[in-house]
Parts: structure tokens; sequence; C-alpha cells
């Protein structure tokens, strides 16, 4: 009794929404979202160019996971579909022209970039979320697509705005088919999220119109208004999308990253007191209601705003979102790509470094706010390097868990079991065994260790205790970072797949050679 009453106590204190707020020696959160896009499309982020061989390409985003790893990172969103294509071998869509050139043609036999990714960002203790861009299928109107493309064989589907071929949302079979591409992931790979982005209804153009006035007339779905049709018709795939995913996989997440305003208040009292573009009204995208009908675990908003944004204050936008979250979690986009940006572009504010700190710092103190998300990666170490350093030296610091998602899964794992350390030539080699299956039938995805100076007091909520977090199923870690004749005690917890944490197993004391 005396132990299940300490695991709940632990789960609660070491839950998101009770994650420990920032001390006096300014040690950040032990959970938190730190997420980055690593956006294919046009090659903004990886890779750097269409026509790498497979080893360039694996070379490159280890270097961009290795980045982000030292930065504290533990998030990455890959775009896996980009314009109706892949980067993914088990698709039923083809190669996507932006890894190799030309749309169709695979990188190499047996090479599965997806596979790579999640493989190389669970070693390093990172997510892999499997971003979709659901409806876009091509970027401009000189795109050249493949015979074999889905816009060439069912041009019935699709509708032409600025440019794109963009899926029609108001047929049925188009988010059927949606769902199914998504639902090949899920299925095939070992990612940890589901993520869609902010293009659903295509922002406006002047002089463009969406024409689907046949469609509205075909599917009304009990409508007359047709802003109304359209925002139904993005809010029938949100849940039939979190619907499928968790049918199939209860532990993946499903979140979205819509554009920062949900609605001025001037447009509805619900709304933000902002003056820009609205979600709602523009893009025919409900945001808050997914967030309130428990569509979404998490909502991702893009505040590409800095404080001083007269018609868009970055603190009145993360004030409003952590007000209408229902109990999911809230991870807010930062626009790591507008620092120093052409002075034409942005405001005097985004050239100031602290301006993203400083946003963080505002986030951590309100209290429910569960992480962020950069875009894009490359901007972390070109624009926005001093913003990276920052986070390296003092707000990233040390390694933070995901917060845990209790409605998907509220059971911790049982401890790992028969943790031994010894004191080997080349440093401390540390092992234990998988513990016994909880409650719910999981036994370990991960685990976490701890290290401790002799005399430290043992303190598994400080985060600078971590001493290494992996999302595999590993058994065995040899710390090569001791001092010879030092003592040290070690502990090791267990995660499971939503990063619930057990109770740990140890402490074990050991004197490095």
């Amino acid at each position: 009794m005396v132990k299940s009453f300490i695991g709940i106590l632990l789960l609660l204190l070491t839950t998101s929404f009770f994650s420990v707020a920032q001390n006096s020696t300014n040690i950040g959160p032990k959970r938190e979202f730190r997420g980055v896009w690593v956006a294919t499309v046009t090659n903004i982020d990886w890779p750097s160019k269409q026509g790498l061989s497979v080893d360039q390409q694996k070379q490159e985003l280890i270097g961009i996971l290795e980045q982000h790893k030292k930065t504290g990172m533990n998030a990455i969103m890959l775009q896996i579909r980009p314009t109706a294509d892949a980067f993914y071998a088990k698709s039923r869509e083809l190669w996507s022209h932006w890894l190799m050139g030309t749309q169709g043609v695979s990188p190499a036999p047996g090479y599965d970039p997806l596979a790579f990714a999640i493989k190389e960002a669970h070693f390093r203790g990172m997510e892999l979320h499997a971003w979709f861009n659901p409806y876009r299928a091509t970027m401009s109107a000189g795109a050249i697509t493949s015979q074999e493309h889905i816009t060439k064989k069912r041009p019935d589907l699709f509708y032409t705005y600025g440019g794109q071929k963009l899926f029609d949302p108001g047929l049925p079979e188009v988010r059927e088919y949606i769902v199914q591409v998504i639902l090949d992931v899920v299925k095939e790979y070992d990612i940890d999220g589901v993520h869609f982005d902010d293009y659903f209804y295509p922002y406006r153009i002047a002089g463009q119109k969406i024409t689907d006035e046949a469609t509205f007339a075909k599917y009304p779905n009990g409508f007359t208004n047709i802003d109304d049709w359209r925002r139904n018709n993005v809010n029938l795939l949100i849940k039939m999308a979190n619907d499928s995913v968790h049918h199939y996989k209860k532990y993946v997440k499903f979140g979205v990253s819509p554009f920062g305003i949900w609605r001025n208040y001037r447009e509805d009292t619900l709304g933000s007191k902002t003056s820009g573009l609205s979600n709602y009204g523009e893009l025919y995208a409900d945001s808050r209601k997914w967030i309130k009908e428990g569509w979404v675990d998490y909502i991702n908003p893009q505040i590409y705003f800095t404080f001083s944004r007269a018609v868009a204050p970055f603190g009145v936008l993360a004030d409003w979102w952590s007000n209408n979250t229902y109990g999911r979690h809230l991870y807010i986009g930062q626009a790591a790509y507008l620092v120093h940006g052409m002075p034409s572009k942005r405001e005097a504010a985004w050239g100031n470094q602290s301006e993203i700190p400083n946003q963080i710092r505002y986030m951590r103190a309100n209290g429910r706010i569960q992480g962020s998300v950069f875009f894009s990666s490359k901007s972390l170490a070109t624009v926005a390097k001093g913003v990276q350093d920052t986070l390296r030296n003092d707000l990233y610091k040390f390694p933070a868990l995901p917060p845990q998602m209790p409605w998907l899964d509220d059971v911790m794992p049982n401890e790992p079991q028969n943790f031994t350390a010894d004191a080997e030539a080349g440093g401390v080699h540390l092992k234990w065994e998988k513990p016994l299956k909880a409650k719910d039938g999981e036994t370990a995805s991960g685990y976490v260790i701890y290290r401790f100076k002799e005399g430290e007091k043992i303190n598994i909520l400080d985060p600078k205790n971590i001493l290494r977090i992996s999302f595999e199923d590993f058994t065995f870690y040899l710390d090569t970072s001791v001092e010879k004749g030092k003592r040290y005690n070690y502990l090791v917890t267990a995660l499971d797949r939503l990063k619930n944490e057990s109770e740990p197993s140890g402490p074990v004391g050991v004197i490095a050679k």
C-alpha cells in the first residue's frame, strides 16, 4: 500500500500538470515538450538538396538530430507527406520528388527514410511525430508530377487555387483517402505522433476563388451556409483522423498546428483580444472546437508574433490559448525563422535575440503551457543561432521528458529489475532487466538513467541529475564521463510508450576506476 501511494505521488509530481517549475537555480521543468519542425517541402531543412545519396541523406539527418539533441530537444516533427507524396517506403503514394528530384523515384532499394529517422530519434531520446500536410498536392502551377500521381489519376478530387492543386475537403472520398494514407504510417511505423500543420482550406489570395460549389451542392450534409459547411468538412477530417489513429494505436498522439488566432474578439467574444487573420473565418478551421471536443491530444498554435506586435501580441495569444485547452496539451509554435529576418519583413523586436527566450520564460510562468515547437530546424543553426545558444546554456541546459497524457494512459510501468553497476577501465557499466508487465500489459519502451555524485541528494524530480534518456528498449549503458576514484550513485527508471515513468531501481553505488 505504501509503495502504491508513493507511486501515485510520484506520478502527480512528475505529470505535466504539476511540472516542477523553474527554481532559484534556473533549472527548467523535468517535463516539457521541446519540439522542432524538420521541413522537407522545397528542401527547407532536409535533405539539403535533391539527388543526394542515401549515405549523404543519412549523414545530414543524423547531423540534424545531433544538433537538436545538444540543444535539449525531445521531439522531431518530420514532414513525411509534403505534397501527396511520401518520404517513406510503405506508402500508397509516390516517392516525393524532394528526395531524388523526380517524383516516384526511390532513393535506393531497402532504404526507408522514415524508419531510419524513427530509430535515430528514439536512440537520442526524442519522439518522432509524422507531419502530414493533409490537402496540398502540388506547390505551384508549374509543378511537374508523375503520370501516376493522384492529381493525374483522379483530377476530380482536386481544385486549383493560387496555382496549387488541393484536395477538395468536401468530398467524403477525399477524407477517407487521407485517413487511409495516415493509417498506413500508423500501422507500419513506430511513430510517436501524427501531426497536421496549418494548411486546411487555403490562405486567401486576392482574385482567387475556391471552386467547390458543385461539391457543396452534392454533399451539403444539412448545411445551407457554405462557410459553415467548409468548417464542418475540416471538423469531420480531424475527428476521423483522431478516432482512426487511436483505434489502431492508442499511444500514438494526434496533434494539429493551426494558425495562431482562432477568432478575434470583435468577431466572437470568446475570441482573443487581437485583430489578425482568423483561423475560423478565413481558413475554415475551428481549432478551438477540436480541443473542446477532445479530437486532438495537443494543439500547437503558430504564435509567430512578438510581445510588441500590436494586432496580435504574443502574450495575449499565449494566455488565450492556455485558457482554452480543455485539459489537452498546449505547445506554442515559435518563429525561429523570423529572428534577424530581412528588415522589410519583420518587426524590430525580431532583431532581439532575447525575444524567443523571453517567450519561453513567459510560457513557463503561465503554468498551463506544456512546451513549444520551433520553425524550423535550419533556423536554429543559422539566423537564430543566438537563441539556440541560450537554449543550450540556460533554458534547455538539462534534459526533459515529454509531458504525460493521462487521458490516453495513466498506468505507470513497473521498475526495471536486477540493476547493477560495475566499475571497469572504460567507465561504469550499468545493466538491468526489463520490468515485469504493468496492469496494462506494457513493460518498457525506454529508460531514464540518473547519476548522483557522492553526498548529493538523490532526487529524480530534478532534471540536472538525468544522465541519459532513450526511447529504445536497451538494458545496458556504459557511462564514460566519470572521474577515476570518485563515487557515484545510479538509478534507472522505465518509460512506457506515453512516457509514464516507473519508480526507480537502485540506488546502486560504485567507485569509478
